[in-house]
Formats: structure tokens, C-alpha cells, sequence
């Protein structure tokens, strides 16, 4: 099978499981449409929506992307400071790279390079 193809397949099997995980922590943390739809790098509230009810037949590259970062930032919360990692996010944070903001102010940007970001911060403080 080409790698195309087989990618395709791999990210249709994803999809599903990764929408569920990712409304699951979207209810954790108490995430407004808006802020879903900057996570997801999504424009159309329609596309969000459809979304929700499982109605997508594979999720781009770039949303399994954007995920996976929200997925590891979760566990790793859920590692590092569990009686608060649903709320730490809404938090402000002195570290430099939130800037006196909360991390969530940093996710929502619509950059991917921001999930990552701090992604790699969770993981740091974990050692």
C-alpha cells in the first residue's frame, strides 16, 4: 500500500478516538466554543459542531497534531499537579514563556508552535 494511502487510513482509525479524547479535556477544562476552535486551528463554528457529532470522515494532519500537543499537556498536568490541572490552565503564570498569562492564553493563539511550546514546558517541569 502507498504511504499515502496508508497515513490516510492511519488518520481516519484516529480520528474518532481523538475527537472523544479531545472534548473530553475540552469539558475538563471548561473550554467555551471559541477557545475549542483555536485549540483545533478550526474558523467555522459549523465545522466545530459537525465535529462533535462525529461527523468527519478523517481529521487532517494538522488537527491530529494539534491533539496529540493537548493530549500530552493534559496527562502531563494530570502527573504534575493533580488536584489542579483542570484549573491550572485559566491560571496566570510567571513563567517567562506565559508572559504573567495563562497557559491557556498561549494555546489559543492559533499556533501550533504555541501547543508545543508548552507541551514542552509541562515536560520540563516534569523532568
Amino acid at each position: 500500500m502507498a504511504t499515502a494511502a496508508r497515513n490516510a487510513i492511519d488518520r481516519k482509525s484516529l480520528t474518532g478516538p481523538a475527537l472523544r479524547t479531545f472534548f473530553s479535556i475540552a469539558e475538563a477544562w471548561d473550554l467555551n466554543e471559541a477557545e475549542q476552535m483555536a485549540l483545533l486551528g478550526l474558523d467555522s463554528r459549523s465545522t466545530l459542531q459537525n465535529w462533535k457529532r462525529g461527523e468527519v470522515a478523517a481529521l487532517s494532519k494538522d488537527a491530529l497534531e494539534r491533539i496529540s500537543y493537548v493530549m500530552g499537556i493534559y496527562k502531563g498536568l494530570q502527573i504534575l499537579v493533580p488536584t489542579t490541572a483542570d484549573s491550572w490552565v485559566r491560571k496566570p503564570n510567571k513563567a517567562k514563556l506565559f508572559g504573567g498569562k495563562s497557559a491557556l492564553d498561549r494555546m489559543t493563539s492559533g499556533n501550533v508552535a504555541d501547543l508545543y511550546v508548552v507541551r514542552q514546558y509541562i515536560d520540563g517541569q516534569r523532568g
